[in-house]
This record gives structure tokens, C-alpha cells and sequence, in this order.
């Protein structure tokens, strides 16, 4: 009799098995035609039925089986106290920055690197002027930073003039370091990779500068000062590691 349940049960799944994968694979067409002239990067089920997280460029948006609703925002695990979201747009950063090079990057490097965290900058963003006059700190705590430009004002802009006069200076820390204290910096133009900067920074939706990420794809918000960022990159080493 026992058998006879197994054999049933195999039956039954393997009825179901390919009838799921066909709705899911409908499913899958109808967002997409739902969404026709958007950059879909990924779709894939979640916990609640009928609803599905869809990657559009370096954006989470959760969309209903039937592509008629559309919502943005968190989707939290309230049981596990976990924000289902953050962990994809993590994973999504992560990415993203792993098809830079860091020979694309201005970094200033610690005599002993602990930690590589990644940030977007305006030269004229007050904030960004206050994280970078306190780099010695960050060294000394063996904080690597790694600097991508994120002129706000558009290409057009005389941030963006600035940024590209930085990155084709001889010395570009020396540069960028004169730069952020108002310090005139000769204009010059070469091959330089702040479009390619910019274009980066839209795919994971900028709006502010400095734009802070760690290694793992975590984005703390806004400036964090020294003394923070080494706690909380303690922390998340110490939540890798479990």
C-alpha cells in the first residue's frame, strides 16, 4: 500500500511539475510584453503568489502575474526582520560594479587595505568635500576608497568639466584633492570614463552624492564619517563569517 502512495504521489508531481513550469512561463511573457521597450534584465517568483520581482536596468520593481499592476518598494520578510529587496538591489550592485575596472576608478590605497568601499562623487557636493578632507582617517583605519564621478548637474555642467579636468590631470589625486577645496585645477580633456561613470550611477538609481558602497553591495545612506564606516564594515564582516 505504502508503494502504491509513492508511485501515486510521483505521478501526480510529475503531472503538476510541467503545468507549473508552463504557467510561470506564461506568466514570464505577459510581463514581458507588459513591459515592451523596458531594458527586463531578470523575473523571478516570490514568496507571495501571483506576484513577481522583475530586474528592469539596475531597478527591483515587483509586478502581478497578469503585467496589469506595477509596485516599488520593499518587500520585507517581517517574520525573518529581513528586507527581501535589499537583497537583490545588493546583489544587483555587486554585479554592476564588478564590470568595472578599478583602473576606471581614482583610489587611494592605505598601506594595509582592510576594506574597499566604492564611492560616487560630485567635486561640488559639500558632503563628498567633508569625506574627502577626512581621508587620512579612513586610510588609517585601512579603508580603501575608491572613487567614481557622479557629476548631479549633467554633463553639461561645470562639475562634470571639473571631473574630467581631474581625471586627465597628471596627478589625479593630487587633483582631485585640490579640486574638492576649490582649488583651480587646469582644464583638460582626454579619453576619460566619467559617461561611462554616470551611466553606471543611473542604472543604480543615484539621486544624492556621496554615494557609499561596500564590497558585499550594501549602500549606506548619504556621508558616514570614519570612525561609523569602520564599525559598520566590522559588522558586516563579522555577519559574513557566521
Amino acid at each position: 500500500m505504502n508503494a502504491l502512495k509513492t508511485v501515486l504521489a510521483a505521478l501526480v508531481f510529475a503531472c503538476l511539475a510541467p503545468a507549473a513550469m508552463a504557467g510561470e512561463a506564461e506568466d514570464q511573457a505577459t510581463i514581458r510584453g507588459a513591459l515592451h521597450g523596458f531594458q527586463v534584465k531578470s523575473i523571478e517568483k516570490t514568496p507571495i503568489e501571483g506576484l513577481y520581482e522583475v530586474v528592469v536596468g539596475g531597478q527591483v520593481i515587483y509586478i502581478s502575474a497578469d503585467g496589469r499592476y506595477i509596485l516599488q518598494g520593499e518587500l520585507v520578510d517581517f517574520r525573518e526582520k529581513k528586507s527581501l529587496t535589499e537583497q537583490r538591489r545588493s546583489a544587483i550592485r555587486r554585479e554592476l560594479m564588478a564590470s568595472l575596472d578599478e583602473s576606471k576608478m581614482i583610489v587611494f590605497k592605505p598601506k594595509q587595505t582592510r576594506y574597499r568601499v566604492t564611492v560616487f562623487t560630485d567635486i561640488d557636493c559639500g558632503y563628498c568635500r567633508k569625506l574627502h578632507n577626512q581621508m587620512d582617517d579612513y586610510l588609517a583605519r585601512g579603508i580603501e576608497i575608491r572613487y567614481l564621478f557622479f557629476p548631479r548637474a549633467g554633463e553639461n555642467s561645470e562639475s562634470y568639466t571639473k571631473a574630467v579636468s581631474v581625471w586627465c590631470a597628471e596627478d589625479r589625486q593630487k587633483a582631485l584633492t585640490d579640486s574638492k577645496n576649490g582649488r583651480p585645477v587646469p582644464k583638460k580633456t582626454c579619453d576619460n570614463p566619467v559617461k561611462e561613470h554616470m551611466r553606471l550611477a543611473e542604472q543604480l538609481g543615484l539621486r544624492g552624492t556621496p554615494y557609499i558602497l561596500f564590497e558585499n553591495g550594501q549602500s549606506p545612506p548619504g556621508y558616514v564619517s570614519p570612525e561609523q564606516m569602520e564599525r559598520m564594515l566590522k559588522q558586516v564582516k563579522i555577519s559574513q563569517t557566521r
